[in-house]
C-alpha cells in the first residue's frame, strides 16, 4: 500500500470528521458513506492493509485512551451493571450470533462462527455517549454505557483471541477454550497493572511533560505486545494499565495532565476517522470477494440481516432479564440501591447498542489464513460484521435521541455537582489555611507573633494580599502595612513557593475527597484542572511580576 494513498485516506477522513463535528452529524456513518463513494472513483486503488496492523496499531491506543479517561470510582459504584453487560451480555450475544450463523451456514465451523459472534458482540460507547452528553443523560447511565464499552471490548477481544485459536487448530474444545480464556485474563490483567505501576513511577520521577507523554504513547503498545507474547490478552493489559494510570494521574505533574489530554483526544479522532473511512473504501472489494466465495452475496446478506436482528433483540431481553443483579453487592463494588438503573434508564441502555470501531477493526483483523489454510468464509464474515456496525448506527444511533426524549430521561446531576463542589471548596480552603498556619508557626520565632499574625491574615484574604504577607515574612523591619510600600519585587520568589505549597495541599485534599467517595470524578477533575492551570500560571509568570 502506497504511503501517499494512506495519507490521502487519513487526511480526507479528518476533513470529513471536521465537517461532521461542525454540523452535528454522525461522523461514523458519513465517513463510511464517503469512503464508499470515493472507492468508485476511477483510479482509486484497493486499500489492502495487513489485518495485524489494525489490531496491533489502531486498537491499543484507542482502548488505552478510553481507559485512562474513565472513572475507576464511578465504575466501582456501577460495577454490577457494568459486569453484567460488559461480560455477561457479550458472552450471551457472541454465542447467540454464533449459533445463528452456524444454523444458516452448516458447513461453517463453530469456532469461526464464534469469531463472528465475538466481533459483533461489543457495542461502542462513542456514539451513545455523544448523544447522552448532548441530551443530558444521568451520569450513572453514562457511566454504565462507557464502562460497559470498556469492559466488553476486553471481553469480546479476549473471546475473539480464543475463537481464532480454535479456528486455527481445527479441533476446538470447550475446556481448552476456557483454559485459554482464563490464562489470557490473568496474564493480561497482571502485566497491565505491572506496566502501569512502572510507568506511574517513571512519570513521578521525570519532571518533563514531553518525556512523560512520550512514555504514555508507548505504553499501550508495550502492554498489548507484551501480553500477547506471553499468551495473555493484550486488550486486557491495555485496559488495566489505562485504568490504573488514569486513577493515579492526579499524583503526577500538572504539566503532564495538561499536555496529555489533547494528545489523546487528537489520536482518538485520527484513528477512529481512519478506521471508518477504511471500511467504506474496502466495501466494494469485499462485496466482490463475497460474490466469488462459496456462499455468495445473497447468503451473506441473509446472514447479515439475521445477525443484526439477533444482536438488536438479545440486548434488551438480557438488560431487563438481569436487572435484578443491580441490587446485589458484588465484591469490590461501592454502591447503594439508588445507583441501580430505573426501568426508563434500562430502556435507554438497551437501545444504546451501536457497534463501532472495535467491531470494524476486529473484523478487518480476521486473518486470511488460520492454521495454514484459508480462514473459513472470511469475506462473508467481514461483510456481515460491517453490515451489523452500519445497521446499528442507522437503526439505533439515529433513533436513540427520540427514545430519550420520549421516555423523558433527564439528569439532575447538576444540582448534586454544585453541592459537591461547594463542599470541595470548603475542604480545599481548609487545606490552604493549614499551610498558612504551618508557615505562621515556622516564622513566629523569627519575626514575632505580631508580624506572623499579619502574615496569616494577608494570606487568608486571598492572592491579592499574599504579596503583603510575603513581604512581612521576609523583611523583619516591616512592622505595619505602611511599611509595605518600600518592599521590593524580589520578594516574589517566596510568594511563588508559598502558592505552590497551597496548591499542592489543595490537590491532596481533592484526591482524598475523591478516594473517600465524597465527590464524583467529574467534579474532582474540574477542580483539578483549575489547580493545574494555577500551577501553570506560576511557572509562566515572570518572578518580578508576582
Amino acid at each position: 500500500m502506497d504511503r501517499a494513498q494512506i495519507f490521502a485516506l487519513i487526511a480526507g477522513a479528518v476533513v470529513v470528521t471536521a465537517v461532521c463535528r461542525r454540523r452535528g452529524w454522525s461522523a461514523p456513518l458519513v465517513l463510511v458513506a464517503a469512503g464508499l463513494v470515493v472507492s468508485y472513483i476511477p483510479g482509486v486503488p484497493e486499500y489492502d492493509i495487513d489485518p495485524q496492523l489494525i489490531l496491533e496499531f489502531v486498537l491499543p491506543p484507542l482502548l488505552f485512551s478510553a481507559a485512562r479517561s474513565s472513572s475507576y470510582q464511578d465504575m466501582r459504584r456501577s460495577l454490577n451493571s457494568i459486569v453484567r453487560l460488559g461480560v455477561g451480555l457479550v458472552l450471551v450475544s457472541a454465542v447467540a450470533v454464533a449459533l445463528v450463523a452456524w444454523a444458516l451456514i452448516p458447513d461453517l465451523p463453530f469456532a469461526a462462527a464464534l469469531v463472528l459472534g465475538a466481533v459483533v458482540a461489543p457495542p461502542d460507547a462513542v456514539a451513545a455517549a455523544a448523544v447522552g452528553r448532548k441530551l443530558g443523560l444521568p451520569r450513572r447511565v453514562m457511566t454504565v454505557i462507557s464502562g460497559e464499552s470498556l469492559i466488553n471490548d476486553a471481553t469480546s477481544l479476549t473471546l475473539y483471541k480464543v475463537a481464532l485459536a480454535g479456528a486455527a487448530s481445527g479441533a476446538w474444545a470447550f475446556s481448552e477454550g476456557l483454559t485459554t480464556f482464563a490464562l489470557a485474563v490473568l496474564v493480561g490483567v497482571a502485566l497491565g497493572l505491572v506496566i502501569g505501576w512502572v510507568v506511574h513511577q517513571l512519570r513521578l520521577r521525570f519532571d518533563d511533560s514531553v518525556v512523560s507523554s512520550t512514555i504514555a504513547l508507548l505504553t499501550p503498545f508495550a502492554c498489548y505486545w507484551g501480553a500477547e507474547h506471553l499468551g495473555g490478552s493484550g486488550v486486557l493489559a491495555v485496559v488495566a494499565a489505562g485504568l490504573y494510570l488514569g486513577h493515579t494521574a492526579p499524583s503526577a505533574g500538572y504539566a503532564t495532565r495538561l499536555v496529555q489530554d489533547p494528545i489523546w483526544e487528537t489520536l482518538d479522532l485520527l484513528l477512529e476517522s481512519f478506521t471508518f473511512a477504511l471500511i467504506g473504501v474496502q466495501l466494494p472489494w469485499l462485496i466482490a470477494d463475497v460474490n466469488a466465495s462459496n456462499q455468495g452475496l445473497g447468503t451473506a446478506l441473509l446472514l447479515a440481516a439475521a445477525v443484526l436482528g439477533t444482536a438488536m433483540v438479545v440486548r434488551p431481553l438480557y438488560v431487563f432479564a438481569t436487572a435484578w443483579v443491580d441490587h446485589l453487592r458484588l465484591p469490590g463494588s461501592h454502591r447503594d440501591h439508588s445507583d441501580a438503573l430505573s426501568v426508563k434508564e434500562s430502556a435507554v441502555v438497551s437501545w444504546a447498542g451501536m457497534r463501532g470501531v472495535v467491531t470494524l477493526a476486529a473484523a478487518a483483523g480476521i486473518p486470511a489464513l488460520a492454521g495454514g489454510v484459508a480462514f473459513p468464509d472470511r469475506a462473508t464474515l467481514q461483510l456481515v460484521a460491517y453490515s451489523v456496525a452500519i445497521g446499528t448506527l442507522l437503526l439505533q444511533g439515529l433513533t436513540l435521541p427520540w427514545l430519550i426524549h420520549r421516555l423523558g430521561v433527564r439528569s439532575d446531576d447538576g444540582i448534586r455537582d454544585r453541592a459537591q463542589e461547594a463542599r470541595l471548596r470548603i475542604s480545599t480552603a481548609k487545606a490552604a489555611q493549614q499551610v498558612i498556619e504551618e508557615r505562621r508557626e515556622q516564622w513566629t520565632p523569627q519575626i514575632g507573633a505580631k508580624k506572623a499574625a499579619l502574615l496569616t491574615q494577608g494570606l487568608a484574604e486571598g492572592i491579592a494580599r499574599k504579596e503583603k504577607a510575603t513581604a512581612i515574612m521576609l523583611d523583619p523591619s516591616i512592622a505595619s502595612e505602611e511599611d509595605l510600600a518600600r518592599v521590593s519585587s524580589s520578594r516574589s520568589r517566596a510568594m511563588q513557593d508559598l502558592r505552590r505549597d497551597i496548591v499542592a495541599a489543595q490537590r491532596a485534599a481533592l484526591v482524598a475527597e475523591r478516594d473517600a467517595g465524597n465527590i464524583d470524578e467529574v467534579v474532582m477533575r474540574q477542580v483539578l484542572r483549575e489547580l493545574d492551570l494555577e500551577d501553570e500560571s506560576l511557572d509562566a509568570a515572570p518572578i518580578n511580576r508576582i
